[in-house]
């Protein structure tokens, strides 16, 4: 994820801001229907990822076996190779059949439905993707609706008539890019009020050169977290204990469900990073998410 990503981070203030005073009436109206006990996913973008022969994944497995190993270390996936085409019914079987029960698909929105069209006349794209996303049955997650940095206030209207027409049966995140929707708070109320009306989450990024995007305005019961690290950093290990501390305050509060999904330039910082993390949040609330794991391999000539 390139958005927002510096190359210098001398001068960002990686601390997370407190929680907007809407965030509180959220969780305490969740709380009565917190599921028990809540649930926590965490993942990456892409399952693709050959570094991890060797290590996270088996030396010399198939490309069709990845996503099958992706799933054995994360519980979740950024699910980006939706944004380029809406799969087949055969794509999406094999995806679903390659990965536990718990395992959850976030699929991004095909970008001819949230940048080409930015919304507009996109109705028979919009569900025919969420008929072919819905074959993933159990396994579904969130899909999320990544809006370009061109998509700005203005598009308001545009943007809640396309929610209430979205289907019901796809849980859905909404990214808002544009930076006219941070700088006016009373904007960002307006289309806080609406997706929370609408039961849509509004999704939270923490990038070095944006930190508007860090809004910390939850509104459902669902955190939806995007966030880039930077090469293992000490900044990256303290924000990995600032979001554990975050979560588990929401979690005792009334949090429902949190997706956390990270971003590294070099993929083998990944794992280091959720390592990192879910120690920190089992320490803290006693969740048991499997942290990845780097497997034994065989050895080449042994016997035993």
């Amino acid at each position: 994820m390139d958005f927002g990503r510096l190359s210098d981070l001398r001068y960002v203030n990686f601390r997370l801001p407190p929680d907007h005073p809407e965030t509180a009436g959220v969780l305490a109206r969740a709380l009565p229907a917190q599921p028990a006990p809540p649930r926590v996913y965490v993942g990456c973008p892409i399952w693709t990822n050959k570094a991890w022969l060797g290590s996270y994944f088996p030396a010399g497995i198939k490309d069709a076996d990845y996503l099958h190993h992706y799933a054995r270390q994360f519980n979740s996936i950024e699910l980006n190779t939706t944004h380029y085409r809406i799969p087949d019914a055969t794509t999406v079987r094999k995806w679903r059949d390659a990965v536990p029960a718990a395992f959850r698909f976030c699929p991004k929105f095909p970008q001819i439905i949230s940048h080409d069209r930015a919304l507009y006349n996109a109705d028979d794209l919009t569900t025919s993707f969420c008929r072919a996303i819905e074959g993933l049955g159990q396994n579904l997650g969130h899909a999320f609706l990544q809006l370009p940095p061109t998509f700005g206030p203005e598009h308001l209207p545009r943007l809640e008539r396309y929610l209430l027409d979205f289907p019901d049966y796809v849980p859905l995140a909404v990214e808002l890019r544009h930076p006219g929707w941070f700088s006016d708070h009373e904007l960002l109320a307006a289309v806080s009020a609406m997706l929370e009306a609408l039961g849509k989450t509004l999704v939270v990024s923490d990038v070095a050169g944006r930190r508007d995007v860090l809004h910390m305005r939850l509104t459902s019961p669902v955190a939806f977290i995007r966030l880039n690290g930077h090469g293992l950093v000490a900044s990256d290990f303290q924000r990995a204990d600032d979001w554990a501390n975050r979560l588990a305050s929401w979690l005792e509060a009334g949090l429902h469900t949190a997706y956390v999904f990270i971003h590294q330039k070099d993929i083998m910082h990944s794992p280091v990073w959720a390592q990192h993390f879910l120690g920190r949040l089992h320490a803290l609330t006693g969740m048991g998410v499997q942290p990845p794991r780097i497997i034994p391999q065989p050895v080449q000539g042994s016997l035993f």
